[in-house]
């Protein structure tokens, strides 16, 4: 069953492209300068193009690329959604192309740490920035998704399942389990930066409080914190008392004054906090106290004589 496509706004998709191509210029610029000539391999189907390039030539390395992920362009196309090919094909096409193009860039021999570390720092920037803008480069992620629709098995565990066995398979076919294992440790940096990068540094917290002075506790929240808040009606399950439930979407730094205020207001007001990665449609705005101006008297008009 194909997925509905929605159009693609000319700009947006500008935008897009060009982050993608940073993206897909870092990526490749890590397995050039860092991974390859060190013999280390990333996760997925690149890391299955690696292990094949190291066999037949690295010179045909960006060809593989492209070859091994034509059929997983197909499936998204058919099984995902077609505005997803629209940023995967020239992610794909750029990717390999920044390999052609830095195929004589001079590589890094240093300590294993710091190829580990800035290596894997740097492709996981590269692959971030492709991810956060729609595009996707790494067909084994295609082929989790769909997995997880038909059978149930979560993403997660898919990609960490056919990681592992790549990984596996270079060890053994090389029987280097050390230069495995280093391979392995790029690729858990690679995936924090991708994490990183896709999900960002702020920290935002989602507040439910149930008490039973909501409206008191919300003006005094607005007024003291400027925060915004929803009031969402429910009902107690036991009691079966219609009450208010406050909702809040805070920073990290306004967690500990926002506690602080309810815990004072309502002692014994219940509070569930959650973590979350991302707040879709901009930041609350400031609330400011309405004040109402204060009213000029009039001066009567003398009667004409």
């Amino acid at each position: 069953m194909k997925a509905h496509s929605r159009p693609i706004s000319f700009w947006h998709f500008a935008k897009d492209l060009l982050w993608i191509t940073l993206g897909a210029l870092l990526a490749a610029a890590s397995i050039r300068i860092f991974l390859l000539p060190n013999e280390l391999i990333d996760g997925g189907i690149i890391g299955i193009g690696l292990i094949i390039s190291r066999l037949i030539g690295e010179q045909y390395l960006s060809y593989l690329i492209i070859v091994l992920t034509l059929p997983f362009i197909y499936l998204a196309y058919r099984y995902i959604r077609r505005t997803f090919v629209f940023h995967m094909f020239p992610a794909i096409l750029l990717f390999s192309f920044f390999l052609w193009i830095l195929d004589a860039a001079p590589p890094f021999h240093g300590d294993s740490l710091e190829i580990i570390v800035f290596g894997g720092a740097i492709l996981g920037v590269g692959f971030g920035l492709i991810i956060r803008n729609g595009g996707c480069v790494d067909g084994t992620e295609i082929l989790a998704i769909i997995i997880n629709r038909k059978q149930g098995f979560t993403i997660g565990q898919i990609v960490l399942v056919a990681n592992v066995f790549i990984f596996g398979i270079y060890g053994a076919i090389f029987q280097d389990w050390h230069i495995a294992l280093q391979s392995l440790l790029t690729y858990v940096v690679a995936f924090k930066m991708i994490d990183l990068v896709i999900v960002g540094l702020d920290e935002l917290k989602s507040i439910l409080i149930i008490s039973s002075k909501p409206k008191e506790l919300s003006k005094v929240i607005m007024n003291q914190l400027g925060l915004g808040l929803t009031l969402i009606q429910g009902k107690g399950g036991f009691s079966g008392e219609s009450r208010e439930l406050l909702f809040i979407i805070v920073e990290r730094l306004d967690l500990a004054d926002l506690k602080e205020i309810v815990l004072k207001e309502d002692p014994e007001a219940f509070m569930a906090i959650e973590n979350l990665h991302e707040v879709v449609s901009g930041r609350q705005s400031t609330f400011v106290p309405y004040r109402r101006k204060k009213r000029v008297p009039r001066r009567k008009k003398k009667k004409k004589k």
